[in-house]
């Protein structure tokens, strides 16, 4: 029997689409390449400078404190210091621009502006049945915003993330959500219908605010419909257990954990190709041994060493569940490679110290996606190279033909 991803096992009228295995590998490997996926990932307290970044750059660079717990892996990544965007500000309100670099946030007038996940979800469309995915350690606050600046919720509770990647709903259920969608695509036919007419009698000066209005109504339904086509369709077979959410906060190692578990499956089964993650500063004190105070609080440290050792071990911790998202990234094989080679990996925060609340220098680690890794690139620390001109160089590995996004004025390459 040829097997290949559209394969199906048929029982009892239920149809369930095959995972990737070895004996595709021929026919996948003839007719296209694994796609491309992209994952970013925002601990959103910074990184402690002296603990994480080098004294020589290159690829010759010692390990510190943080690189030597993700030693194992010293060839999959890059890692970079003098990267920001320019105009940040307000304490932690640059979390929110952290994917999208919009400028000033907080100030008078301030408009968030589309992120580069979202950038990446609308140029890829509904190929998967989850454009993107957010996701959060906490709280339904995500930095994933719309084109209009509108911020995407997040899931923060992983059973129901799974749930609605591999678990097929009751048929009343599936009638709701087939529903909602009929009636949403009814709403938006008579919106269009209305726009023409406008379109026609309404003065030259408008009609250009019309149009764009017109375009967006139309992407809105074609949206939609792509998500009708996706109902019917079965949902991937996992053999992993749906996890069991973490309702204590404070065990901020734990949950961690169960979002990056949930990743290896979010992309194996190409559910979606853009994941944003984001770990949050308000867990309380985290269940780490030697750990006695708030994760935020020891991030303002005021340069006090016995603060600072605290915080080193929250950070060592999030850094271990770094190592073991890549490891398993590694170890899981697809046409041609592993996950990990087909999916650019980004570590980092919209903080480069907390405990100023500076947003210059952010520390940024990019792994994966089959670049050329093992250096330590390190830009100007005073005058820092704009961080999307690396989002312009992630999106044109994705295929996505970018030339400018947001405050990018090139493309830095690898």
């Amino acid at each position: 029997m040829k097997l290949n991803r559209r394969t199906f096992l048929q029982s009892s009228g239920v149809a369930m689409a095959l995972p990737w295995l070895e004996s595709m590998q021929p026919a996948w490997a003839k007719e296209q390449a694994p796609p491309k996926r992209i994952v970013f990932i925002c601990n959103t307290l910074g990184l402690h400078a002296p603990a994480l970044f080098p004294k020589k750059t290159g690829a010759d660079y010692e390990l510190t404190d943080y690189l030597s717990i993700i030693k194992a892996h010293r060839k999959d990544f890059t890692l970079f210091s003098g990267l920001s965007h320019p105009a940040q500000g307000g304490e932690h309100l640059c979390e929110m621009t952290w994917l999208s670099a919009a400028p000033n946030p907080g100030m008078d007038g301030f408009k968030n502006s589309i992120s580069v996940d979202q950038y990446a979800a609308g140029k890829l469309g509904y190929v998967t049945r989850f454009p993107s995915v957010s996701l959060s350690s906490d709280t339904a606050k995500s930095q994933s915003y719309t084109n209009s600046g509108v911020m995407i919720p997040a899931e923060h509770r992983p059973s129901r993330m799974f749930a609605k990647m591999f678990l097929r709903g009751k048929p009343e259920e599936i009638a709701r959500q087939k529903q909602k969608l009929a009636e949403g695509r009814s709403v938006l036919d008579e919106l269009l219908v209305q726009t023409r007419a406008l379109l026609k009698t309404a003065p030259s000066a408008d009609r250009e605010r019309l149009q764009e209005y017109f375009d967006s109504v139309r992407t809105a339904e074609n949206d939609l419909a792509a998500a009708q086509a996706w109902i019917d369709r079965p949902k991937p077979k996992v053999k992993a257990q749906a996890p069991l959410d973490i309702h204590d906060k404070t065990d901020l190692i734990g949950r961690i954990r169960l979002l990056l578990n949930l990743v290896p499956l979010i992309v194996q089964t190409d559910s979606s190709r853009v994941i944003s993650i984001v770990i949050q500063h308000n867990h309380g004190m985290p269940q780490i041994n030697g750990v006695e105070s708030e994760h935020h609080n020891l991030s303002h440290h005021g340069r006090d060493p016995k603060r600072i050792e605290q915080l080193l071990k929250i950070e060592r911790a999030i850094m271990g569940c770094f190592d073991e998202f890549l490891t398993t990234m590694k170890t899981k094989r697809e046409a041609g490679g592993t996950l990990l080679d087909n999916t650019l990996t980004l570590l980092g925060s919209n903080l480069g110290n907390a405990s100023s609340h500076d947003p210059r220098n952010n520390p940024i680690l990019l792994a994966g996606g089959g670049l050329k890794h093992g250096r330590y690139l390190a830009h100007d620390a005073k005058n820092n190279t704009p961080l999307c001109n690396l989002f312009v160089h992630l999106l044109n590995q994705m295929n996505l033909n970018t030339d400018k996004f947001a405050s990018s004025t090139g493309e830095l390459t690898l």
